[in-house]
């Protein structure tokens, strides 16, 4: 290492660390990975509502269309399948690889398939097209997420990952949104729906050459099948315990994934007349699913971790090799049950802080996105052009920078530590809509001073008041770039490599779930009270999960895993 005897070995700077982990190959994919991810969401679920609107198609129908965002919200229903099921032929590609490659095929296949039919004409084959996309998609994204949990090492580390990856995310957005708008407005829709497959197409060939896990061989499957065969040797909870518990979380899943495919089914097969509300199956089933796919399992995972600490209900000599119909339970357990004992097992009761972290993190941003364009439009009275210029450009172009920060930060200064500063903007960023309901006097004066109100004016079409909304979105969009890369390398961090996939997908299907059920009470808030004081009460929102992420960072220093300054664990890399 070099250096005086007995002088410790002189730590990296964040700089040098940052540069290393920027220059590696996994952080080259995981930009093209986060790009395919969040491409087929702004295709399926935004700049296609824009094809069918020019194609004529009612607004019935396209409230049906947006059914297939459900394959988002469930995913985790069938993520057990991606970390223990093998694609016959394609395992050699890699454990995450072997699903994340034939998605992005699929997914490009189906937009150049698209491209070449007509929306109103083929509605029906459309719709389907559109449909298995959105399952192909919600599927990569479980297979990418886990891939980035997997391939995460000192040099390529999770926080520099999981901002990456959201930097390709949020620009896939961008092109997938308002520059295909601008597209097609040129050459046409079928022709930007094909450009844009092609280039899925070409990220799902240059994928093969992504690099794998460590060990993500035969030496995973020989992992899997020896946390199998673990089951049934002594300490192992007894098999008559573990049937039972797998029948009941069984049950569970299956009766949740019976009432969205009957509520999806119902959706496209009923006269318009007779279709279900969406809405109100979010309101009224929404939290009852998660509570038999998420809440109910847990519980019963927390219940057969203490068992094996109590000591209770344990084999106290190995059981025969298991066969037949036990040899499938045994391996359907280790997929569906053994993700969350160990989840639990290993957190305890901290899992509900950690829970309550992941409950309220995001709770800003998801209420109150939906009445960002009825407040932009009605409530302040700008154009479509200035909101459009203002929210997509502009505003991703924050949230990229906001997530440049954010790595830096989490790598110079700590993970807990960048994961409170950008909740506590996040939730401060809320006075300023509060400003703009009152007037925007506060922001008129930061334009002002800081000459962005003249420079705005310059540009054609531009003015003050588009510049005092550019400064509001900007600087919320700047938080929330913080915020986010903070949030996903904490959550990313709290799962186990071996079961990655599914203890992600259940935990990021809580992140929006309080904020998803509250906006129809926030809604009618709106009405009685109007904006500024829902924006008060936001910040307060906000406030309050900075509380639990306080209790969170202090968890983790007692317990010494806080995975914190990213040059300490980086160390060993050093020369």
């Amino acid at each position: 290492m070099g250096g005086v005897e007995g002088e410790a070995p002189k730590k990296p700077s964040s700089w040098r660390i940052l540069g290393r982990a920027l220059n590696n190959r996994k952080t080259g994919f995981m930009l093209l990975f986060g790009f395919a991810s969040g491409l087929p969401f702004a295709l399926f679920l935004g700049t296609l509502f824009a094809w069918l609107t020019e194609a004529e198609v009612d607004l019935e129908t396209m409230g049906v269309f947006s059914l297939i965002g459900l394959a988002y919200a469930f995913q985790f229903l069938w993520s057990p399948l991606i970390d223990k099921v093998d694609i016959p032929g394609l395992r050699k590609l890699g454990k995450r690889k072997q699903w994340i490659v034939p998605m992005q095929v699929i997914l490009g296949a189906i937009l150049v398939t698209m491209s070449l039919l007509d929306p109103k004409g083929a509605l029906g084959m459309f719709s389907l097209l559109a449909g298995i996309g959105a399952f192909a998609s919600a599927t990569q994204d479980i297979a990418i997420n886990a891939w980035r949990i997997d391939v995460a090492d000192e040099k390529a580390t999770l926080d520099i990952l999981s901002t990456i990856y959201q930097m390709g995310y949020r620009l896939s957005s961008l092109v997938g949104g308002a520059l295909a708008l601008i597209i097609a407005e040129r050459i046409g829709w079928p022709q930007t729906y094909l450009a844009l497959g092609v280039i899925l197409l070409a990220i799902g060939a240059a994928g093969l050459f992504a690099p794998n896990a460590e060990g993500d061989g035969s030496e995973v499957s020989g992992e899997s099948e020896e946390q199998v065969r673990a089951l049934r040797k002594a300490g192992g909870i007894a098999p008559s315990v573990r049937y039972k518990a797998l029948a009941l979380v069984g049950l569970l899943w299956a009766g949740a994934i019976g009432v969205v495919l009957n509520f999806m089914i119902a959706s496209l097969t009923s006269r318009p007349e007779d279709r279900p509300d969406p809405t109100a199956f979010t309101l009224n089933w929404g939290p009852w699913i998660i509570v038999a796919t998420i809440i109910l399992p847990a519980l019963i995972a927390g219940w057969l971790a203490a068992q094996r600490k109590k000591g209770q209900n344990l084999l106290v000599e190995d059981a025969p090799p298991a066969r037949g119909a036990s040899y499938a339970a045994d391996h359907l357990y280790r997929a569906l049950v053994l993700p969350l004992e160990e989840f639990v097992g290993r957190l305890g009761w901290s899992l509900v802080l950690i829970l309550a972290v992941v409950l309220t993190y995001r709770i800003c941003d998801a209420i109150w996105g939906t009445f960002a364009y009825p407040f932009y439009l009605g409530e302040l009275g700008y154009s479509k052009d200035e909101v459009a210029f203002a929210s997509k450009f502009f505003g991703v172009g924050a949230i990229v920078l906001g997530l440049a920060i954010g790595g830096w930060m989490l790598t110079a200064l700590g993970r807990m530590f960048t994961l409170l500063v950008g909740g506590l903007l996040a939730a401060l960023t809320n006075l300023l809509y509060a400003d703009m309901a009152r007037g925007g006097q506060v922001m008129d004066a930061v334009a002002n001073l800081t000459g962005f109100a003249a420079l705005v004016s310059s540009f054609p079409g531009g003015s003050e008041k588009l510049a005092r909304l550019m400064v509001t979105i900007g600087g919320e969009n700047l938080a929330i770039g913080i915020a986010g890369a903070a949030y996903i390398a904490w959550l990313s961090s709290i799962v186990s490599k071996q079961f990655s996939a599914v203890q992600y997908a259940l935990l990021s299907s809580l992140t929006l779930l309080i904020g998803t059920l509250g906006r129809g009470a926030l809604g009618q808030m709106i009405e009685l009270q109007g904006y500024y004081a829902i924006f008060i009460f936001t910040t307060w929102i906000g406030l309050g999960a900075m509380v639990l992420v306080c209790f969170e960072w202090w968890r983790q220093a007692r317990t010494g895993h806080a995975g914190e300054i990213a040059p300490q664990a980086a160390s060993a890399v050093a020369d």
